[in-house]
């Protein structure tokens, strides 16, 4: 069954290794069994795993490319998404998955041990409790409101290089920035954040039904820690 659920992944990536297809494999068995103990997964969704949650969270891995070394943080990461696909994706970075209730990460790192992940730590708290610790992004799936994600994530991300004069906008992608999965109309969202976040659709990405009015939003810091007007993620 799972095989025949990662058919979904590997329709929109093929390069893969054999380790990285193994750790995507044994996601739908393991949360699958965990879910029967605790709630992290909607029952209605458990058997879609792959696309509502897995590929939908590889929509920041199609749209971004973190550069070598980047350490990310996964707010409110709930049973480890985005933050768990995206750490297959990406053995190189680093993500530290942060929630405030300790049963759904005590999930988060039995999955990770069982697949081998060593890129992941978690972390019981807050975002907004964390001090002294310093992120190149931080990403988040429908956790909180966007005013609310932004100034969690405003003090923990760092500060972006000095930008040459006639940079072009395609490589402030690599500024430091919250991303963020959202679905319906953001509108009034965004007005209330003060952010002038760029957005990108999932199903420009993914063109399938159930991303439909599905939102990437990335919202740079600027060295004065207002967010950077752009508009899309290209």
């Amino acid at each position: 069954m799972a095989i025949e659920q990662m058919e979904i992944i590997l329709k929109y990536f093929g390069d893969f290794t054999q380790q990285q297809l193994n750790q995507f494999k044994a996601l739908e068995p393991l949360y699958k069994d965990w879910n029967s103990k605790i709630n992290i997964i909607s029952r209605k969704d458990i058997d879609s795993l792959y696309e509502k949650h897995v590929l939908h969270s590889l929509s920041i891995a199609a749209a971004f490319d973190f550069p070598d070394g980047a350490e990310i943080i996964d707010i409110g990461t709930g049973g480890g998404f985005p933050g768990i696909p995206l750490a297959i994706f990406f053995p190189e970075k680093h993500f530290h998955l942060v929630d405030s209730i300790a049963k759904k990460l005590k999930v988060v790192e039995a999955v990770a041990k069982e697949i081998g992940l060593q890129n992941i730590t978690t972390q019981h708290t807050r975002a907004e409790e964390i001090k002294g610790r310093k992120f190149d992004f931080a990403v988040s799936r429908a956790v909180a409101p966007l005013k609310d994600l932004w100034t969690w994530s405003k003090p923990l991300l760092k500060n972006p290089v000095p930008i040459a004069t006639g940079t072009k906008i395609s490589n402030l992608k690599s500024s430091p920035g919250l991303i963020c999965l959202k679905g319906g109309d953001l509108a009034q969202e965004i007005s209330e954040s003060t952010t002038r976040p760029r957005i990108r659709e999932i199903s420009e990405i993914f063109p399938e039904e159930s991303f439909r009015e599905k939102h990437i939003l990335y919202v740079p810091r600027s060295r004065s820690g207002i967010s950077i007007c752009l508009t899309t993620i290209t």
